[in-house]
């Protein structure tokens, strides 16, 4: 009934205190509904890919109905005697399209996402905007009514892994999935998986960082089945370990991912796949996946395929042999430092951007109309640095790590990469870290590298100390010389010399993945910290004064008694509360 109340009411009115305006978007049910104003920049991105991927997948239909009426009628010509060729068609935003996509929103809180979807994406046959909450469902149905897209959103009062299960069928099955969930996805990957198209494009949230970032490796390996550790490159590793989760959900059904895009931002991370259905390409899984070696010393890391993929023969390099490599990759003690090793892992290895759809998607967000969303410049630079990132170089090292290691004057990065670069070597930033320093150089030529750096800048007596790190390495002779002064043109990016927005500063005060169920704007955000301030300490109080209420009013003393027992009685007094403190279970 309260849903039909808020219908009758004139599109403008306003139900609810709460307005959130993004776009052409506006939320007009808050409450108790979960919105963060922080992840407009991932609705944006989402937004972009979503827009770039209909694109692509229009030109591989036509493309693939093209081979289809060639088999059929081996050169098909004209009245002209030109050869035909299909005729791409044009998609507008806003407009239903019969052989647009279908798209399912698994958690969609507000509806916010689903909305903006319906209004910005062009070719769109049907968007499910569903959610586990009745109160949340009831916003999303006056909200898509507010805005005007009862045309393309159907909402949906579900369980999301009940409603993917049960959209399993060919004729039912979608074009795209978004998860973005409070913390963990994991437990909705597999249904996500059997309810996309071949071809499909699944996209993924986890705000979980504190596990995928080596805090709780115990944790992360229960959730996603991978040890974590605890490197400066964490956040990078944090998308590999959800690639890997992914990766396997898909490989128990007879599919295969290929990332398209790999994203570390503010809180979370965020990852967008194609999904096909092949089971002989599933072979080659094995070989994307590696265990990591990691010094506990130098902190210098080693990845190890899980598989290995060798061609038969030169002539015919379709014909592959799959294997198993030896190892351990690395002696039971570092090369480097002669400290022993933390095993983590397994981690994808692969690639985790698709260099041409990120080049597509950067063209795509510097013209109209993706030019003008909101967070434009952001993910302008971080497509920028993304596209400059080495993409068969797993991980990163950061030179104050390094130099820390070794007690040096931290190496100026432009120097550093001056450096890689003049002895023949690839670098790169990565968009994870701005102190990211991602290269194909052996880790003994960056500790060489060091050791060379050291002689101009080099370490007190005292800190090199039999058995540590420090001494083992610089205790080696230098191999060779390194340019340090002169720089390489390369050395220094176009998007650090465009000055692009590559790392964004914290957005909002108090910004995070915020509490479930929370309209994430205005006085309704109380700072956690603020809330959970002297908890215990107000509890007690509390409890307390409540305590001595209900004794005060259950045993009334006369005024002559309490002359007569006055001392007994405060003693009494103050001991009792001392014991309920300790007694108290809440405390």
């Amino acid at each position: 009934m309260e849903v039909e109340e808020v219908q009758q009411e004139p599109p403008l009115a306003n139900p609810n205190a709460n307005i959130v305006t993004e776009r052409n978007a506006n939320i007009i049910s808050g409450g108790n509904v979960f919105y963060n104003p922080v992840q407009e920049f991932n609705r944006d991105l989402s937004i972009a890919a979503l827009n770039v991927y209909f694109q692509r997948l229009v030109k591989e239909r036509a493309e693939k109905a093209k081979k289809q009426q060639q088999r059929k009628q081996k050169q098909q010509v004209d009245d002209n005697g030109q050869q035909e060729t299909p005729v791409t068609p044009s998609y507008t935003a806003g407009t239903k399209y019969e052989d647009g996509m279908r798209i399912l929103e698994a958690l969609a809180a507000t509806g916010l996402r689903s909305i903006r979807y319906a209004q910005e994406i062009a070719g769109v046959r049907q968007i499910v905007a569903n959610d586990l909450s009745k109160q949340a469902v009831e916003s999303i149905k006056t909200n898509v009514k507010h805005n005007g897209v009862e045309h393309l959103i159907e909402t949906s009062h579900a369980d999301a892994m009940t409603l993917m299960y049960l959209s399993t069928a060919p004729q039912q099955r979608f074009d795209a999935v978004d998860l973005d969930p409070y913390g963990c996805p994991n437990r909705f990957l597999d249904g996500a998986l059997q309810c996309i198209v071949d071809g499909g494009l699944l996209l993924v949230t986890a705000t979980d960082m504190a596990v995928l970032a080596g805090n709780a490796p115990e944790s992360c390996y229960v959730k996603y089945g991978s040890v974590p550790l605890r490197m400066k490159c964490c956040h990078e590793m944090a998308l590999r370990i959800l690639l890997h989760c992914i990766e396997t959900h898909a490989n128990r059904h007879g599919k295969y991912i290929e990332p398209l895009l790999s994203i570390s931002a503010d809180f979370y991370v965020r990852i967008f796949v194609r999904v096909y259905s092949s089971q002989a390409l599933c072979k080659y899984s094995m070989s994307k996946q590696s265990w990591l070696f990691q010094c506990t010393g130098c902190e210098t890391f080693t990845l190890q395929p899980l598989g290995t993929v060798r061609s038969k023969s030169a002539e015919q390099p379709q014909l592959v042999k799959f294997g198993i490599p030896t190892g351990p990759a690395v002696n039971s003690q570092c090369e480097h430092c002669s400290h022993r090793h933390h095993l983590g892992g397994p981690i994808w290895s692969a690639p985790i951007h698709n260099m041409e759809f990120v080049e597509d998607l950067l063209q795509a967000v510097q013209t109209t109309p993706l030019s003008e969303l909101g967070t434009q410049r952001r993910i302008v630079g971080v497509l920028s640095m993304v596209k400059e990132e080495l993409p068969d170089v797993p991980l990163y090292y950061t030179p104050d790590k390094l130099c820390c290691v070794l007690k040096l004057e931290i190496v100026p990065m432009l120097k550093m990469r001056s450096a890689l670069l003049h002895a023949g070597y690839r670098v790169s930033y990565s968009h994870a870290s701005k102190n990211s320093l991602k290269t194909d150089a052996p880790p003994s030529v960056l500790w060489d590298l060091l050791r060379c750096w050291s002689k101009r800048h080099p370490v007190r007596e005292n800190r090199l100390i039999p058995g540590t790190a420090l001494q083992a390495i610089l205790s080696q002779p230098c191999l060779r010389d390194y340019e340090f002064d002169e720089l390489h043109p390369l050395a220094n990016p176009s998007s650090r010399k465009q000055a692009l927005s590559r790392f964004q500063e914290n957005p909002a005060p108090h910004w995070g993945p915020g509490t479930r169920a929370t309209i994430m704007i205005g006085d309704n955000k109380l700072p956690k910290s603020y809330r959970n301030q002297n908890k215990k300490q107000r509890h007690k109080a509390i409890q307390q004064t409540t305590k001595n209420e209900e004794q005060e009013d259950a045993h009334p003393l006369h005024e002559e008694q309490e002359k007569e027992e006055e001392q007994p009685f405060h003693d009494d007094e103050e001991q009792q509360p001392a014991k309920q403190l300790k007694l108290s279970p809440t405390a």
